[in-house]
């Protein structure tokens, strides 16, 4: 029998459980603060809870993209260490529950992923997507907005950088991108990462491809967009990630690239014809 809970079995351990348990929905990785860039993890691990089994999954579901975004967690971890930057990363699988939505999206917890049944999600009921929305996710994105609200108060306005990675095919097509830069109304930092980017003389860049930065509710949207801080999302093929090679390459080039961009004062000024809280 697979590993995890269904509609029969009992419930999930509770948030004192979980806390005793020494476990802990996010991790941060320290960093100068001063230096005002912030890194963000939404998919950074495939690991479920204590009380969570493998959500009913064979392992080998929960380590295709359906349960983490491969190769992220190492070239978040490596790109942090390089600029001093403090990370916030997650820990633990988008499939309990998906932070880079928004709280109410009918997306955030799903029973069905990329044509996998998941089925500690199947008969979920109110109680428990809120008990996943209050033990999970709110702590996860409260990390990321005492670490903003910190900054701003101590040192400088903050600037977010998320990194995520993307499937090199979605449903027979193949995607042309080796990465892709996703925003919405601010694009203080996306067009000259994206212009730096396609300097480099082989990548094929997205802009808001094969996704659109444009999700109401999302991670950079609640702690970006309406706050006013300067923001990118990138997105990296994940075939191009998928070891350590792969994943030390894209951090370092990551590392050369952004200090120049990064130097450019405007981006830590709040944009106030975004702020809304």
């Amino acid at each position: 029998m697979l590993d995890g809970p269904t509609h029969t079995e009992r419930k999930p351990a509770a948030g004192k459980e979980l806390a005793s348990s020494g476990y802990a929905p996010f991790e941060i990785v320290p960093g100068d603060e001063s230096r005002g860039l912030v890194l963000v993890c939404d998919h950074a691990r495939n690991c479920l809870p204590p009380g969570y089994g493998t959500l009913g999954l064979p392992e080998t579901q929960l380590a295709r993209h359906i349960g983490y975004d491969i190769g992220v967690e190492s070239v978040t971890r490596s790109l942090a260490k390089q600029l001093n930057a403090p990370a916030i990363l997650t820990n633990f699988s988008r499939l309990l529950i998906d932070p880079n939505r928004g709280r109410d999206d009918p997306t955030l917890i799903m029973r069905l992923s990329d044509g996998a049944v998941v089925p500690g999600n199947a008969y979920m009921d109110d109680e428990e997507r809120e008990h996943r929305k209050t033990a999970f996710y709110d702590p996860y994105h409260a990390a990321i907005s005492e670490m903003l609200d910190r900054m701003r108060t101590q040192a400088r306005t903050p600037v977010l950088f998320s990194i995520h990675s993307f499937t090199p095919n979605w449903r027979g097509t193949d995607r042309p991108w080796h990465v892709g830069i996703l925003w919405d109304r601010d694009d203080r930092l996306p067009r000259p990462l994206i212009s730096a980017l396609e300097a480099e003389g082989d990548l094929v860049v997205g802009d808001n491809e094969p996704y659109t930065g444009e999700l109401d509710g999302d991670t950079l949207n609640k702690h970006g967009t309406q706050r006013g801080f300067a923001h990118a999302l990138v997105e990296v093929r994940q075939d191009l990630i998928a070891d350590e090679a792969g994943q030390n390459a894209w951090a370092n080039r990551f590392a050369r690239l952004l200090p120049s961009i990064l130097a450019d004062e405007t981006l830590y000024q709040l944009n106030a014809g975004l702020e809304t809280h």
